[in-house]
């Protein structure tokens, strides 16, 4: 059902996202209009209007910008979201991490500072589900 609510934002990726492919790599800066899905690697500072999506395996090496993002990947440098960032266990971040609001998982790895600019907690969760 399209009017079903989704809870998770990996649920909310819209159905033409921008792919960064797993075995892929990208050099340089990005500017997405869009979601923005990446299983390979990217060097360059990014700037996602939509919703990012970093896969398991995935690596982002510089400034990313995005609406929404959900990582489970690994990223060296530093991370602003305008609203919800979601942490993979398998996430591993070295840098800072901004947010309106900052989901973590058990298990993910964060060696930075990390900012919740809507005061609210930071929320600790345990994956239950894969990403079906």
């Amino acid at each position: 059902m399209a009017d079903t609510p989704r809870r998770r934002l990996a649920d909310r990726v819209s159905s033409s996202p921008t792919f960064v492919g797993s075995g892929s790599r990208f050099t340089g800066d990005l500017e997405c209009a869009g979601d923005l899905v990446v299983g390979g690697s990217v060097i360059g500072d990014g700037d996602v209007q939509g919703a990012l999506t970093l896969s398991d395996g995935s690596r982002w090496e510089g400034e990313l910008r995005a609406g929404n993002a959900v990582i489970a990947g690994e990223v060296v440098g530093s991370v602003s979201v305008a609203e919800k960032l979601e942490l993979r266990a398998t996430a591993r971040i070295k840098g800072s991490l901004k947010a309106r609001s900052i989901a973590v998982a058990k298990g993910a790895i964060i060696e930075g500072d990390m900012a919740v600019t809507s005061g609210t907690p930071v929320v600790h969760f345990e994956e239950k589900r894969g990403d079906k």
